[in-house]
């Protein structure tokens, strides 16, 4: 059974970009955002580190991570599902 999410948690789909430490991976998080003064869309990226349990997320591949507790000095996130396998992997 799957565990629901609060509806006012944060969540992101994102890439991942490192998958090296045990039990964490990097994830990178494009963003539109409309500029204050010239209207057109920027690029944001942001790069969060997520806890993967099962260690199911590999280089490449498109996450959907979730707000939590803080697992670490640098994790606050938290892997929920891996929506899409990186090609060739």
């Amino acid at each position: 059974m799957e565990k629901r999410q609060p509806d006012n948690t944060k969540t992101f789909q994102g890439t991942v970009v490192s998958d090296k430490m045990d039990k964490t991976v990097t994830v990178r998080v494009n963003r539109l955002v409309s500029h204050s003064m010239f209207e057109k869309q920027v690029q944001h990226r942001s790069k969060f580190m997520a806890h993967d349990e099962k260690n199911a997320a590999k280089l490449g591949d498109r996450v959907l991570i979730a707000e939590t507790r803080p697992m670490s000095r640098q994790k606050r996130w938290r892997v929920v599902k891996v929506i899409r396998k990186a090609v060739g992997a």
